[in-house]
């Protein structure tokens, strides 16, 4: 209603004004450029430390700046640092600000920005399910624990203009971390004067090339260029739409309209007929993640019957769900880490190169073995995943290759995005759970971190085990890289023993990209920020 009135009134007052000004000669302005783009789910939260979701991530590179960014063809380039040294060992990193950098406000960005930031995600009373993500910083994981309070955190400001990060011990991945929103500085007096509120428009300030005019849940999230932008002269797009469309096959019938310039994916339903009419417009490119059912490790019979969890991650039949039902440009996996991981040898479990057909007699030697099937008990299970037609497809053909290798009564729970991230990271699924993983940075540790038993919500079926803990934290202590990989990768085939996830494939990309978009770039991370990007 606010909206449309004051639109209303605009109109009204150009009227006037127009009628006022007869005797003057007009100057058309320059048309705006807006650039349209679908975003998956409903957004989580704008609260950069808080968020977890792809979606939300999208929308945020837009409205913040990192100490480095991304700068849309894979390359990493300075952002609200300019630059950036470390100490002999690498322990210390001293990042000198931009003297320019302004939040969307007009105040300057300074150091202490950075500090009050990074404090805040580690802080317990944040609730951030990204804390564990600035562990390497001195302290981090004792100040997320609530062992030592926030002020004895390893950051600090050296003048206004200089951020020093002190970590725990060398971290050859450090820097390439801090794209990631949960590294991004917030505005201070915003979040004191309007408390949780400080992410709604007019609350909301930022230091990225766009600030927050709208948020409509279920329509829009609109983004206009910020002026105090330190390269707002080299934005080209004046405003961004964000759109919100679970229904990948609604969007595909917008961007076929004109009324999208970019989607959030393509349908798996529709794929053939895309490849033989769109083509050109389809981008599908390999992805840095790893998509993957989780069992709930923290109930039975899922905790403690490891057969079990095997029988049925042998079943799947991953050539299948990536030439018939996907047919996208996926890989089947059977490991966790992806291709593209930085000094890494992917661990491939023997059975992945077993024909099909063994990896089904195995599964129900297996189910039979754990006391289900046949003359046991009755192997029923529930898959849960969000509200997509894609996930909603992919489950059904998991469901059928259960039922029809292990007898397994399989049901279907579908969830809305909010709703689904709760149910997930509270444990309160039933049985098994759909996840995916795409990678912040390319080093093996932001995936293994992940299922380290000490992450908390983050953790995708609360796995458990000291020695898989140990060789993740140890490894990362270490600064000798072929030492550290032996142990990353000692560490992935112990969760891969221990049945800990089911992994399904490892991601494309796959969007539709008008030919009226200029600047876009396919990259292994799959990131795109509209500031790098142009429309005819």
């Amino acid at each position: 209603m606010k909206t449309l009135f004051n639109r209303a009134r605009a109109i009204a007052l150009g009227a006037l004004l127009a009628a006022g000004s007869l005797a003057v000669s007009a100057v058309p302005a320059e048309a705006q450029k807006i650039l349209h783009r679908g975003n998956g789910s409903e957004p989580e939260t704008l609260d950069p430390h808080k968020s977890t979701g792809v979606p939300e991530s999208y929308i945020q590179y837009d409205l913040f700046e990192g100490l480095v960014v991304p700068d849309g063809k894979g390359n990493l380039i300075p952002g609200a640092a300019e630059s950036w040294s470390s100490n002999a060992d690498g322990t210390v990193f001293t990042f000198k600000l931009r003297k320019n950098a302004k939040w969307s406000d007009g105040t300057p960005v300074t150091a202490d920005d950075w500090v009050y930031s990074w404090r805040r995600v580690v802080d317990p009373k944040t609730m951030s399910k990204y804390a564990w993500y600035l562990w390497p910083v001195k302290n981090g994981e004792a100040v997320s624990n609530g062992k030592l309070p926030p002020d004895q955190f390893g950051v600090r400001a050296l003048d206004p203009l200089t951020f020093e990060v002190t970590l725990e011990g060398p971290t050859p991945y450090f820097v390439s971390m801090l794209q990631h929103h949960a590294t991004y500085a917030v505005n201070r007096a915003s979040i004191e004067k309007h408390g949780d509120e400080f992410i709604r428009p007019g609350n909301y300030v930022t230091n990225g090339p766009y600030m927050l005019a709208e948020a409509v849940p279920q329509s829009h999230i609109k983004v206009v260029k910020n002026p105090h932008f330190h390269d707002a002269a080299n934005v080209k797009i004046d405003t961004v739409m964000f759109y919100p469309t679970e229904n990948i096959e609604a969007e595909l019938k917008r961007f076929r309209a004109g009324e999208l310039d970019i989607t959030y994916e393509i349908p798996v339903s529709q794929m053939d007929w895309v490849r033989q009419n769109m083509a050109k417009q389809a981008r599908l490119a390999p992805y840095f993640g790893t998509y993957f059912f989780a069992p709930n490790l923290t109930k039975e019979p899922w905790k403690s019957n490891k057969d079990l969890r095997l029988a049925l991650n042998l079943a799947i039949d991953r050539q299948t769900l990536v030439d018939k039902i996907n047919k996208r440009g996926e890989q089947p996996a059977y490991s966790w880490l992806p291709p593209g991981t930085e000094n890494y040898t992917q661990q491939v479990p023997e059975y992945a190169n077993w024909t099909q057909e063994q990896r089904e007699a195995k599964a129900k030697e297996l189910v039979k073995k754990a006391g289900y099937g046949p003359g046991g008990k009755p192997l029923e299970v529930e898959v849960l995943f969000n509200t997509s037609e894609n996930h909603r497809k992919m489950a059904i053909a998991v469901a059928s290759m259960w039922q029809k290798v292990l007898g397994a009564k399989v049901t279907l729970n579908n969830q809305e995005w909010k709703v689904f991230l709760s149910t997930r990271d509270e444990k309160k699924f039933k049985d098994v759970v759909r996840h995916g993983w795409i990678g912040d940075y390319l080093d093996a540790n932001n995936f293994l971190a992940l299922f380290r038993s000490d992450v908390g919500k983050q953790n995708p079926s609360g796995y458990n085990n000291p020695e898989f803990d140990r060789l993740v934290s140890e490894a990362n202590k270490l600064a000798d890289v072929e030492k550290r990989r032996a142990l990353l990768q000692q560490a992935e085939r112990l969760m891969i023993e221990d049945v800990a996830f089911f992994p399904l494939h490892f991601y494309s990309s796959r969007h539709m990209v008008s030919d009226r978009v200029i600047g876009w770039g396919d990259n292994l991370q799959d990131l795109h920020p509209s500031r790098f990007l142009d429309v005819k």
